[in-house]
């Protein structure tokens, strides 16, 4: 190599080194900083986005980040706007300047920045005092404006803006989240959140977390201390040493707290929730109902795979609905799955056990009126709830992966997310119904230690490689 080539790779290498050291956003975007998890909230195109992570796991840098490249207008995975408004929500006016505040500054490039106007402070040295907004110059050849808040001002100092984004720097009061989403509505904005969950069951839990509304733009991710490459293992490992289990759940996990614990707590979204997709004939198994008629009725239907492996692939839940109303659904359920019936074309499902008795309404049982719609159903299911329950933990624990639940099967989901223990020996009688279904399932099959169901033959193995590859493409 010859000396002239040479020099120009070393003038080259150090002029990287110097953009990268004024733009850090660029060394982000490369990868160098990001990790997986934060870069699926960043490709998240959902327009509520939480991240749920423990203290040093990178929850801020990805929700600062975010906003910066909200404000030049260049995200890399969205599509852009110029001269975007929008704002960073903290709990205090202290805790901005010492945490959001700091992080997009941090991101900002000074040549960027067209203006900064403060509350406290000298202009000179922002990072020393309270910002109210800054201006960005948007790449788009306009300006952009990052305003700053604090919970601590009240709801009526959020009103009337109109704005294309919302950050939230941990969890606000909910007047304060429901005033932020009238701001953006008129310009079908975003809002995202990163925090740790130290406050208990708020309305996050039941809000984003559970989202019992089932609102489509709602999406969340939990971000720990392992994902965060930049972090000492050795430091990890000793400070989990010393910590509660509580206190590891929500500071390192980034976990909801109770008084009492969750009964599922091996339930993972990012294990057990998959995409659906078309299961082989052979593959199903069984439907299984808890009835209810004020109370929901939960009915989910099952495949196992040639390993034992179980898929809940399809649910039907209402409320005050009656048996005819029901087997209709689950008939059209059964019909978009491709779903197997007897040679009269009734349907094979297991029913809770109490399906045998008659009400004051009817002069039938609930067993009786679902063969009169063509649903056979067996009543002989093991209830036992603590058998259940270990047998259910069995499965949900196992790896590699013995579960897989599809995610349109969002109550199944819910409940598995929000089923508490409570202050007895027993688990809350709240939100059960798909779990019971479930649970009546699980206690018909093996243990997890049994391996597989049957023998395969090759003709089989085959079809299930070639169906498997059809899904990664």
């Amino acid at each position: 190599m010859s000396k002239v080539i040479l020099h120009k790779l070393i003038k080259l290498e150090k002029e990287q080194t110097r953009r990268a050291s004024i733009n850090k956003l660029l060394t982000y975007n490369t990868g160098d900083i990001v990790h997986d998890k934060q870069l699926a909230f960043h490709k998240c195109n959902k327009r509520n986005r939480w991240v749920f992570g423990g203290n040093r796991s990178g929850k801020t840098e990805c929700g600062a980040v975010e906003v910066v490249w909200w404000a030049r207008g260049n995200h890399p995975y969205r599509e852009n706007r110029s001269n975007t408004c929008g704002w960073v929500v903290s709990l205090s006016y202290e805790v901005q300047r010492d945490v959001a505040q700091a992080k997009i500054l941090n991101y900002l490039n000074p040549e960027w920045i067209s203006d900064i106007v403060m509350q406290q402070g000298r202009k000179g040295a922002p990072e020393y005092g309270i910002i109210d907004h800054i201006v960005i110059k948007n790449i788009y050849g306009g300006l952009s404006k990052i305003g700053f808040k604090s919970c601590d001002q009240g709801r009526e100092k959020f009103q009337g803006a109109s704005l294309d984004y919302v950050w939230f720097d941990e969890e606000p009061p909910f007047d304060i989240y429901e005033e932020c989403r009238m701001r953006v509505l008129d310009r079908a904005g975003d809002v995202w959140g990163t925090m740790t969950p130290l406050k208990g069951l708020t309305w996050v839990y039941d809000e984003i977390y559970l989202n019992r509304t089932e609102n489509p733009e709602v999406w969340h991710i939990h971000i720990e201390w392992a994902d965060n490459p930049y972090l000492d293992k050795k430091e990890v490992s000793l400070l989990t040493s010393t910590m509660s289990g509580e206190s590891v759940d929500a500071r390192r996990f980034g976990h909801f707290q109770c008084d009492v614990g969750l009964v599922y707590p091996e339930f993972d979204m990012t294990v057990h929730v998959v995409e659906p997709f078309s299961v082989p004939y052979e593959w199903q198994d069984n439907i299984s109902i808890d009835p209810g008629l004020n109370n929901p009725l939960a009915c989910l239907f099952f495949a196992v795979d040639y390993d034992g492996n179980i898929y809940v692939v399809g649910e039907h839940y209402e409320a005050g609905r009656d048996i005819d109303y029901h087997s209709a659904k689950i008939f059209d359920l059964a019909e978009s799955l491709g779903w197997h019936r007897d040679n009269r074309g009734r349907l094979m499902a297991i029913i809770d056990s109490a399906a045998t008795q008659h009400t004051l309404a009817s002069a039938k049982s609930v067993a009786e009126l679902f063969y009169d719609k063509g649903i056979v159903v067996n009543t002989n299911v093991n209830k036992d709830m603590f058998s259940g329950i270990a047998k259910m933990k069995e499965y949900l624990k196992a790896r590699p992966q013995r579960v897989f639940i599809f995610k349109n099967c969002s109550n199944l989901i819910r409940e598995l997310k929000s089923y508490w223990w409570s202050k007895g020996d027993n688990p809350r009688k709240v939100d059960d119904h798909t779990l019971d279904a479930m649970r009546y399932y699980v206690m018909t099959k093996p243990s997890v230690a049994e391996g597989k169901i049957r023998e395969v033959s090759e003709i089989e193995k085959d079809k299930v490689r070639l169906m498997r590859k059809q899904r990664a493409r």
